[in-house]
C-alpha cells in the first residue's frame, strides 16, 4: 500500500507567525516590558521630587531664625496693639525667613480684663468669630515655640478675628470668614491677608482666666530689630 502524503496548512496557533501563540507571546512580553519601564520611570521622577520637596524643605528650616531680644512690648509695638498693664506670663517672639517674618505674642488676663481688652478692639465685621470645630491638620509651629498648642487647635471657649490697628493696604482680608472645613479661614501668611492686620484669638482656658494669642506677618526686614547686647567685653 503505497503512502501517499497529503499536504495541509498549519492552523492558526500552529505556526511561527505573528498571528500566532508566539506572537501574542512576545506582544505580552513587550507589554510588559514598557509598562516596567513606564512605572520604573514614574517612581524615579517621584522619588526626585520628594527630594527636591524635602530640599527646600531644609533650606527654608535653615534660613528661618527666632530673633533674639524680643520682649512683648516691642512685639505689641510693632503689631499696634496695646499691651495691658494687667497681662500675666506674657511671650513674645520674631521668626526671619526670607518669605516673610512673623511676630508672636501671648499673654493671659483675667475673665472680666480679657472682656475690656476685647472691647477696645476692633474686629472686622465688629463680631468676634467662634469655631465650628477645631483644626487636626496643624502642624505645631508659631506658638509651640513658648510650647502652647496652636490656636487653630482649639475649639471649647475660642473667639477669634482680624484686628486691623492701622491703615490696611487692602480692602478685603481673603478668609477671614472661615469655611465648615477651615472654621478659622485662612492662616496664610503675609501678602494673601492684610499687610496692617493681626490675628487675635482670645481662649477661656480656665473658669476665671483667658489667654490671648497674637500673630502678624511682616515683609521681610519691615521692622528694624531691637540691638541685643554684645557677648563680647572690650579692652580698655
Amino acid at each position: 500500500m503505497n503512502n501517499v502524503y497529503v499536504y495541509r496548512a498549519p492552523e492558526e496557533g500552529e505556526g511561527g507567525g505573528k498571528s500566532g501563540r508566539g506572537g501574542r507571546r512576545w506582544r505580552l512580553i513587550a507589554g510588559v516590558a514598557v509598562g516596567v519601564l513606564a512605572l520604573t520611570s514614574a517612581v524615579i521622577a517621584a522619588g526626585w521630587l520628594l527630594d527636591r520637596a524635602a530640599d527646600r524643605a531644609v533650606e527654608q528650616a535653615a534660613e528661618a531664625r527666632w530673633a533674639e531680644g524680643i520682649t512683648p512690648e516691642w512685639m505689641s509695638e510693632q503689631m499696634g496693639l496695646d499691651f495691658p498693664d494687667t497681662a500675666q506670663s506674657p511671650q513674645a517672639a520674631y521668626q526671619v525667613t526670607s518669605r516673610f517674618d512673623t511676630g508672636l505674642l501671648t499673654f493671659t488676663l483675667t475673665r472680666s480684663e480679657a472682656e475690656t481688652y476685647l472691647k477696645e478692639q476692633h474686629p472686622e465685621g465688629n463680631t468676634w468669630l467662634k469655631p465650628s470645630s477645631a483644626q487636626t491638620d496643624v502642624t505645631p509651629h508659631d506658638f509651640a515655640h513658648f510650647g502652647l498648642p496652636e490656636p487653630e487647635t482649639l475649639k471649647d471657649g475660642m473667639r477669634y478675628g482680624y484686628v486691623c490697628p492701622r491703615a490696611a493696604e487692602s480692602t478685603e482680608a481673603p478668609g477671614a470668614s472661615g469655611t465648615p472645613d477651615n472654621p478659622y479661614g485662612t492662616s496664610a501668611p503675609y501678602g494673601t491677608s492684610r499687610k496692617s492686620c493681626v490675628r487675635l484669638y482670645a481662649h477661656e482656658y480656665s473658669p476665671k482666666r483667658t489667654r490671648i494669642y497674637l500673630r502678624a506677618y511682616f515683609e521681610p526686614g519691615i521692622s528694624p530689630l531691637p540691638a541685643t547686647p554684645s557677648s563680647s567685653v572690650s579692652a580698655d
